[in-house]
């Protein structure tokens, strides 16, 4: 089949063994690689209520249909897995150039099963791969860590890329991340964990294979093309400008910046932490990944503060969001500092700062005595420290923030879906928000359909609830063939259905009109849902916490129960599901 490789490799991590087997060519046709096979796999291969963090979990690792090619925004890969944090569905995605070491492996999916008894590294290679003993990595940093996994890379493949874990998943951290090119992280959903569970430290991929595409040709005119009017796009030159740290001016002006742990929608430090200032006040280049000409990403070296000649890729928005807004820290080197800290122990910087500063509203209401308060950027190091290495009240944190919560007495108080933290963006002021958090799959999650964007710039009403969910479903349907593709998100504007008829054509030779796509991503979703049903996931699963509906803005603003009620009714019956969310 044009645009897949038609394999998947299988690795036993309990007995060190590895077999190669070919895809379905009509499991491929049907969902397009990426997200759908790597569903389709975990359905397939993980036995109903397994523990997360056993060894029957499996962890799939995928690239899709666009990676290597000509075609831009590809270089992504995806991780799909049970979830320690929520008990569901897990998916998470990460770019950089590692991203095309692992396409060139010749696998469609890289499936790892079982555990082993000590740390291993794996070397994945278009012939299967080998297994290296891994004591002297187990301990590592990331970034250390990753340096020293590419020692098993072998002469003869192409440029190797190595995943790896921090001491955050080595210790099983539930919100534990995957990280690869230093600062680039499958981060949400605990991926990291279910790594570390395997006592499996690093992933070095190397390889010299390509996928042939239906119209090699075709593609790369297509591809020229598309650069050629998308360097003159406004969002592509936004980005290429600020990255995602535009998006804090934005959010704070919209009211929709979520701030002291939920209970505001803008800070007044915010001009501190903007991306205009970051900018301005230290050193800050563009940093793309491979086949991208947005180069969101920031590659920062700090020009002042005690952090002074720090350098990293970041900080992205939501760590902005968790760090400065929730947690209130003003000064952004120390979100910075924050970030890197993150990043090196193999922490989600999304639910770091959401159980930070729910620990600080527990210290203000006296449940915990650590002297924690709102912009104490070093108690809030020294409590992810403690996250990472599971020490004192980093042991209840690290479970997660359902765990934390009711021990604390909080449960009402915490802000989360499924068991997961949501993202910089209050779905009181932004309405279609609330039902993307409500209904994503993996937990509250802004990148499933990006609703933001469509709210925020003026596609429709943030406080409309009529038409809400269709328009969602839509966004939802093409971004979820994003992820059988995987692409990035910040392609969005130019990724239209249309030019994805087109593009999905040129690479696959498949039929790739308009409904038959979103009968794809349809598909995708059903059997997304089906694994999320058969882990005991129902329709309460669906809402958010009360305390949104209960606690306004200070704006006044607000998402009523009986709003949620009707945006998610809308679209349980566009989904084709039953009144309670079932799949019919």
């Amino acid at each position: 089949m044009f645009g897949f490789y038609g394999r998947i490799l299988t690795v036993d991590l309990s007995n060190r063994t590895f077999s190669i087997d070919a895809a379905d060519p009509g499991l491929l046709e049907s969902v397009l690689g990426g997200k759908g096979l790597g569903t389709a796999l975990l359905l397939s291969r993980n036995p109903a209520g397994t523990d997360p963090l056993g060894p029957d979990n499996r962890l799939i690792f995928a690239t899709g249909p666009f990676c290597g090619g000509p075609l831009w925004g590809g270089s992504r890969y995806g991780v799909f897995t049970k979830s320690p944090l929520t008990g569901f569905y897990a998916e998470s995605y990460s770019g950089g150039k590692v991203p095309e070491a692992i396409d060139r492996t010749g696998f469609d999916a890289v499936v790892v099963e079982g555990a082993s008894e000590r740390p291993v590294a794996l070397r994945v290679h278009p012939d299967g791969c080998t297994f290296h003993e891994a004591d002297h990595l187990w301990g590592l940093e990331t970034y250390e860590a990753e340096r020293a996994a590419l020692g098993v890379a072998e002469q003869g493949w192409g440029a190797p890329g190595a995943v790896v874990i921090g001491p955050a998943g080595e210790r099983l951290v539930r919100f534990a991340l995957i990280a690869n090119d230093s600062w680039r992280c499958a981060g949400r959903a605990g991926v990291g964990a279910v790594m570390g569970s395997k006592k499996l430290k690093a992933v070095v991929f190397q390889g010299d294979r390509k996928r042939l595409l239906a119209d090699p040709k075709g593609a790369r005119a297509y591809a020229a093309a598309f650069a050629r009017a998308g360097r003159e796009n406004k969002g592509v030159q936004a980005y290429k400008a600020y990255g995602t740290t535009m998006m804090v001016a934005l959010m704070n002006t919209a009211g929709a910046f979520p701030a002291k742990y939920w209970s505001q929608g803008s800070c007044a430090h915010w001009p501190k932490i903007s991306g205009e200032t970051f900018h301005k006040e230290h050193d800050v280049t563009p940093h793309a990944c491979l086949k991208c000409f947005m180069a969101c990403g920031r590659m920062a070296r700090l020009s002042k503060g005690r952090h002074q000649g720090l350098t990293l890729e970041g900080p992205e928005y939501e760590t902005i969001y968790a760090f400065g807004g929730l947690c209130m820290i003003e000064e952004m080197d120390e979100i910075v500092w924050l970030n890197d800290l993150c990043d090196r122990l193999g922490l989600d910087t999304i639910s770091a700062g959401n159980l930070c500063a729910l620990a600080i509203e527990a210290c203000r209401r006296g449940v915990l005595k650590l002297g924690l308060d709102y912009g104490d950027y070093e108690g809030v190091g020294r409590l992810i420290h403690d996250i990472a290495n599971r020490k004192g009240v980093g042991e209840l944190m690290a479970q997660g923030i359902v765990a934390a919560a009711e021990e604390w007495g909080l449960s009402d108080l915490a802000v989360h879906v499924k068991g997961m933290e949501p993202p910089g963006y209050d779905p009181r002021a932004l309405k279609g928000m609330g039902l993307a958090y409500g209904t994503s799959p993996r937990g509250a999650c802004h990148l499933r359909t990006t609703f933001y964007k469509p709210e925020l710039a003026g596609m429709i009403p943030p406080d409309a609830i009529e038409g809400k969910a269709e328009m969602l479903t839509d966004f939802e349907d093409r971004l979820t063939l994003f992820d059988t593709l995987i692409l990035c998100r910040f392609y969005r504007d130019m990724y239209t259905w249309e030019e994805l008829e087109k593009a999905v054509g040129l690479a696959t030779g498949l039929e790739a009109s308009r409904p038959e796509l979103r009968r794809k991503a349809a598909l995708v979703l059903d059997l997304t849902r089906e694994f999320n049903l058969r882990e005991g996931l129902t329709a309460k699963d669906d809402r958010l916490p009360s305390r949104l509906h209960r606690e306004a803005l200070p704006d006044g603003r607000s998402l009523t129960e009986a709003e949620m009620e009707t945006l998610l009714s809308d679209y349980y019956r566009l989904r084709g599901w039953t009144s309670d969310g079932r799949l019919p």
